[in-house]
């Protein structure tokens, strides 16, 4: 923009119902003629802990606007260097008192960083509404009435790094410095901290601190649970995060089944939750009658449920009932295969 936009004194700006809404009314009848890339623009004003201002070229803010109104909301904060997202809306008000259902802006979410050498950001609208329009539907004793309003939806002055958390703690698991417990499962060790698996599990903290053998046991042996499993198991408790499906080995489902066991053995409910996303998104009729056989088992109903209405439609059962997973279903759970032909009768 190579001109400024001018504040006049007819233009003033009025909180309304929220800091975030703001009335604009314009002295049309005086600034009609200003020259492209000229304006009037509003006082400043705090609107979500920000500076703004509003800024109106009847002619246009360039040449693209091709003379139409050009309307701006400028970002006028100068100090820090963080941030702040939002939303703007604009509409105007017609010679009734009654907001415009064409003449309307919205942005998407946009992003406005704040420049501590006072650059100002903005966003808006090049051609807000055509001069014909306008002056016939619009204009009222020479004035138009523009009513804005800005969303602010995350706000940060100050630039805070997202949590690294994970990434120390995660980082533990690669040393021996601290450790003071051992699992062995199949010959293969894994060194651990009992703080920190006591924090996460409260099985772990009634084996590790209670009353409990291990409580007492420098090394532990574990059965019924592989060492992949229990390994990925160990690095959810110290990031709270799974590693990518292509870190789980070739068969990505297997582990998830394993580790829904492993979750439910330890009480950790978000990774079994977890397990049972990346399951459902698996799901099919080759692996739907082993999937709720895993749910059944290690008692994740909402894993249980999902299944149920997969089996629900009429062609899935048809070709589910002919796996040798369904097979097995129907030997090991007699119940389960009862309550899904009610189900399925419904």
């Amino acid at each position: 923009m190579s001109k400024r936009a001018k504040r006049t004194s007819s233009v003033p700006l009025t909180a309304m119902a929220g800091s975030g809404f703001l009335k604009f009314r314009v002295d049309y009848e005086n600034n009609k003629d200003l020259p492209v890339g000229e304006g009037v623009h509003s006082d400043i004003v705090s609107a979500g802990g920000h500076l703004w201002r509003i800024e109106c070229y009847p002619n246009g803010i360039g040449t693209l606007a091709g003379g139409e109104l050009s309307l701006f909301f400028k970002h006028m904060s100068k100090s820090g260097t963080g941030r702040v997202e939002g939303i703007f809306e604009a509409f105007l008000m017609d010679r009734d008192g009654v907001p415009s259902t064409t003449a309307v802006g919205r942005t998407d979410v946009f992003k406005l960083a704040g420049n501590a050498s006072g650059k100002c950001d903005n966003r808006g609208w090049i051609w807000f509404v055509n001069r014909t329009d306008l002056e016939e539907n619009y204009v009222k004793d020479g004035h138009i009435t523009f009513v804005c309003a800005i969303l602010v939806i995350s706000d940060s002055p100050i630039p805070v790094p997202s949590s690294d958390i994970g990434i120390h703690l995660g980082s533990l698991l690669d040393r021996v410095e601290g450790t003071d417990v051992s699992f062995t499962i199949d010959g293969e060790t894994f060194l651990a901290h009992r703080a920190l698996l006591a924090a996460r599990s409260p099985v772990f903290r009634a084996e590790l601190f209670g009353s409990m053998a291990e409580a007492k046991m420098p090394s532990i042996t574990l059965h019924d649970i592989t060492p992949a499993a229990f390994r990925v198991m160990l690095q959810f408790v110290y990031t709270d995060a799974l590693p990518g499906e292509d870190e789980l080995g070739d068969s990505p489902v297997e582990m998830f089944q394993d580790l829904l066991a492993v979750a439910d053995r330890y009480a950790l409910d978000r990774l079994k939750l977890m397990c049972a996303q990346k399951l459902w998104d698996n799901l099919s009729v080759d692996t739907v009658a082993t999937t709720l056989a895993f749910a059944e088992t290690y008692n994740c109903q909402e894993l249980k449920d999902i299944c149920f209405d997969f089996f629900a439609l009429e062609k899935n059962f048809k070709e589910a009932a002919f796996t040798d997973g369904f097979a097995l279903l129907l030997q090991k759970y007699p119940c389960i295969c009862a309550e899904l032909k009610e189900k399925v009768k419904t």
